[in-house]
């Protein structure tokens, strides 16, 4: 690694001749040393920082005197004159609290927490290293405020205040400025191809809406993650973590996680590092039998029996009404039978991802030219209106930027391949029709009933040989014929035979902002504005791009101005106004204000007030997609994707008795003109009582907006730091889904053709995107504690509250999909330095039941209690942390999303190198 290093040297390395040389340490008020503390030349770029034992050397070509900044995360900085060559300086560094500590999103531009005019959470090198989860991207689940939903091992879904699903395209994940969403499913995918723990600078949080500078997608929260600068942090790291993950459905298996960076500085001009990661592990099975459609129902017991993590049985059929009207068999629905999902996934978790960056300054100083690439692919399980295995999926970000202290402009491409991915819900489905079709399943099932029947079988009896006969010769899993159609299915994109998930999709985006600051006096005044240029690419496999790419665009425009009033000595107000516009192509432009104000009493107690609006446009999914997920048919509310997507159906029997040809084909454009509510048809079937049916036909989706209202208060006595915040959001033109039925002929409310149609099973399920008519509100507050106790331990609590406000009686068919507990709870204690090199820390989450809605299927997810734990060596003789923990400690499994697998425990231990 050494000649790697030097001979890059060689290459690259501009020659300085150096005037002044300072040596040093930095320790805290403790007397542990401080790595990776930035030591730089106050008025410069130019600097150092400290390695694992606090030491560091600074030389600059500028002669004394100067001055120098020693900074650290979490501690207060300090500034020392370097008044001649060869200096040597030792800093001590008080430890501060969070509210000191600088973030950078709340209003794109550095402040404390404590004068940020929004509620702002941040996760940095500290609490990166004293987290008890088994990475830092886990830890951000102890942050106040802050739910996380456990898709699988490798793919969570962070979310805040509510309406989340794992598709949580209402917030936001930014790296290094680069909007990590994947273009095909428009939406994050946790830290699956994202950050390198050893390279992560800082984790910050906005919870809400953020339109005002950050556009149609930060609606309901924006996570940013920023890399460490090789300029400022040179030098080699690595971690290395082993251990098992525990559940009772899938056992203890191995769990392998390790990672790399390497970065340097060749010169005060150029700069270099790379980042590799590699995880392996066994997910969370989910094996859940339980029936979706008749509470305590079975296999056995419910003849249309649909079990959560069992997939083929999603086909169903009335029998009667395939049987052509015949009066013996029993007007009922009756599903194939499937397949359990351990039968169709390995459950493997993987993760390989890197990245790598150039950063050159050609003057020296705080002008920056830089090139980032970041690849990552992995293998999970994302649960959507289906459960999909994600295999070897692929995504790439490329970025150009050009900055300084006042301004940047950057553009980056995100880019995905979808590699092995399939749906295991149509893969159970296909695999069943490749040993048997639809058709003969069920002729089979009737003949049997009927022939049981009249030999004097009773009902239950009857059907159960019914299913006996049709079952005959059914695939067993791991057998030849049933590996070779499940090949055959995961390579096939095309749903009716295969189950293959295809995209290439990506998406171009551009980014500028300048702050006039240094140009202007009376205030803080910033412009700015991004593009983004969409390129659909799925093959007609989720979108209805059959022909080629759908491309589209949008673009905004903003402007904030930030204002400090110094009332007296004792009184400081802070107002802020921010105003941005935007413009997809397919709707009228929008308006999103933000007005706020913060004011500081006695520098010790910040009160703080925000209104602000704000918008989110229909997603790609929302206006272009085109997918038939089994349950229904999934159609984009793009006018012109509407009659993109068109099927054909085979009619009943009865339905061409009343002169319906025998086959009819039907567009997506019937669901939004020409349906029925799903609850109405289901009562018709229940009642066979016509009046209850109630026309759908739901209008074209367009934006939604909020209005949220905010006020919070920050403050310090001395050893106690409290932060509490408040809100209430009021939404217009709630985008969610509605579920219609249409009919196959007829018009719907015409009273006669379209219920024989519905009555006939001559119809079919469509799952629309939409606004809700109704007036949906929200509200909560959240609260956070920390202090000092028995001297050095750090005790910290935080409590929040979240409250949903909409009819839901009124609306059945409208899903808010809320997702969230109205009461969590989180804690943490430990001391970084319990005695010499040895620190430990202990968290505890507690999250009240709640009702969990999305299209996969709805269901209550019980409390929850969690308590994670790790111990911390220092070993400054080998720059080595080592660390053993373990999350989940009580053993006691749980799920945060209805269909997932139960979350057990991860036990790890880790050495971690710092070689700065």
């Amino acid at each position: 690694m050494r000649t790697f290093i030097k001979i890059f040297i060689l290459l690259f390395c501009v020659s300085t001749y150096a005037q002044t040389t300072v040596k040093g340490n930095v320790t805290d008020d403790s007397g542990q040393p401080l790595p990776g503390a930035n030591v730089i030349v106050v008025g410069t770029t130019t600097g150092t920082v400290t390695d694992f034992d606090g030491n560091f050397t600074l030389t600059v070509n500028q002669d004394p005197p100067f001055s120098i900044q020693i900074s650290s995360v979490g501690f207060e900085s300090s500034t020392q004159e370097v008044t001649s060559n060869n200096q040597t300086i030792n800093v001590v560094l008080k430890e501060g609290n969070e509210l000191d500590e600088v973030v950078i999103s709340a209003s794109r531009t550095p402040e404390r927490i404590f004068e940020s005019p929004v509620t702002v959470e941040r996760f940095g090198l500290k609490e990166i290293k004293n987290t008890a989860s088994a990475d830092f991207y886990d830890g951000l689940e102890n942050l106040k405020g802050v739910d996380i939903n456990t898709n699988s091992l490798t793919f969570k879904s962070i979310n805040t205040r509510g309406f989340a699903t794992f598709a949580n395209n209402r917030f936001m994940q930014l790296v290094d400025g680069m909007d990590n969403s994947t273009p095909a499913l428009n939406f994050p995918i946790g830290n699956l191809v994202g950050m390198i723990e050893t390279d992560v600078q800082s984790v910050e949080l906005l919870p809400g809406a953020s339109s005002a500078l950050y556009g149609a997608n930060a609606f309901n929260g924006i996570l940013f993650m920023r890399s460490k600068n090789p300029f400022d942090h040179a030098g080699i790291s690595a971690y290395y973590k082993q251990g098992i993950t525990s559940q009772e459905a899938a056992g203890d298996n191995n769990y392998t996680d390790f990672g790399i960076r390497m970065a340097h500085k060749f010169s005060n001009k150029f700069a270099a590092k790379v980042n590799f990661a590699y995880l392996k592990g066994t997910d969370w099975a989910a094996t859940s039998e339980v029936d979706k459609t008749v509470v305590g129902g079975t296999r056995a017991s419910n003849v249309n029996y649909d079990g959560i993590n069992v997939y083929g049985d999603e086909v169903a059929t009335n029998i009667r009404a395939a049987s052509g009207g015949l009066g013996i068999i029993p007007d009922v629905v009756v599903s194939r039978t499937g397949y359990n999902e351990r039968d169709l996934t390995d459950y493997n978790a993987e993760s390989v991802k890197a990245d790598w960056g150039l950063y050159f300054r050609p003057w020296e100083n705080d002008f920056e030219i830089s090139y980032q690439g970041k690849v990552g692919t992995g293998t999970t399980i994302y649960q959507g209106t289906n459960r999909y295995s994600i295999a070897n999926f692929r995504q790439q970000q490329h970025k150009l930027e050009l900055k300084n202290d006042n301004f940047f402009l950057r553009g980056y491409v995100v880019s995905d391949n979808a590699g092995d991915s399939y749906d295991m819900v149509f893969t159970g489905i296909n695999i069943n029709r490749a040993w048997k079709s639809d058709e003969q399943w069920f002729g089979e099932y009737i003949n049997t009933y009927a022939g049981a029947t009249l030999g004097g079988a009773t009902d239950e009896q009857a059907h159960a040989l019914a299913r006996a006969q049709a079952d005959t010769g059914r695939y067993e899993p791991g057998s030849p014929e049933f590996i070779a159609a499940f090949n055959r299915s995961v390579n096939d994109p095309n749903l009716s035979t295969g189950s293959k998930f295809q995209d290439e999709s990506k998406y171009y985006h551009a980014d500028a902002n300048y702050n006039f600051s240094h140009l202007v006096d009376f205030a803080d005044i910033q412009v700015g504005g991004s593009y983004r240029k969409y390129k659909l690419n799925s093959s007609g496999t989720i979108y209805t791009d059959y022909d080629g790419t759908i491309d589209y665009s949008e673009f905004g425009i903003y402007t904030q101005i930030q204002k400090s009033l110094e009332l007296n000595n004792d009184m400081e107000l802070k107002l802020t106004g921010s105003a941005r516009y935007d413009k997809s192509e397919f709707f009228d432009g929008f308006v999103s204000p933000r007005i706020s104000a913060g004011l500081t009493l006695n520098k010790n107690h910040n009160l703080r007030a925000s209104v602000q609006t704000g918008f989110r446009n229909p997603t790609t999914q929302d206006l272009f997609i085109g997918l038939d997920a089994g349950r229904a048919i999934l159609v984009g509310a793009a006018p012109e994707n509407l009659d993109r997507y068109s099927r054909s159906y085979q009619i009943s029997g009865a339905g061409q008795q009343l002169g319906v040809p025998a086959v009819v084909n039907q567009t997506g454009a019937a669901a939004y003109n020409n349906s029925y509510t799903a609850s109405s048809a289901l009562a018709l079937a229940e009642t066979g009582d016509p009046s209850v049916l109630e026309v759908a036909n739901p209008s074209l989706v367009k934006p939604e907006q909020i209005t949220t209202g905010e006020v919070g208060y920050r403050g310090k006595f001395e050893k106690i730091t409290v932060d509490f915040s408040a809100y209430y959001n009021s939404y217009k033109d709630f985008i969610s889904q509605e579920v219609v039925v249409s009919p196959l002929y007829g018009t719907a409310g015409d009273g006669s053709l379209s219920i024989a149609a519905l009555a006939n099973g001559d119809s079919q399920a469509y799952s629309t995107y939409t606004n809700s008519e109704a007036k949906v509100n929200s509200y909560g507050a959240s609260v956070s504690v920390s202090t000092k106790v028995f001297g050095n331990f750090d005790l910290s609590g935080s409590y929040t509250y979240a409250k949903l406000d909409f009819d839901q009686e009124k609306y059945p068919d409208f899903t808010t999909n809320f997702n969230t507990p109205e009461h969590k709870f989180k804690a943490s204690f430990g001391n970084t330095e319990l005695f010499k090199n040895f620190g430990f820390n202990i968290a505890y989450r507690f999250s009240d039941d709640y009702f969990w809605e999305a299209t996969f299927g709805n269901g209550v997810v019980p409390e929850f209690h969690v308590v994670d734990a790790q111990i911390n060596l220092k070993v400054p003789s080998l720059k080595s942390t080592f660390k053993a923990g373990a999350t989940n400690l009580l053993g006691d499994e749980y799920f945060t999303a209805f269909g997932t697998g139960f979350i057990g425990s991860q036990y790890y231990v880790s050495w971690t190198i710092n070689n700065l």
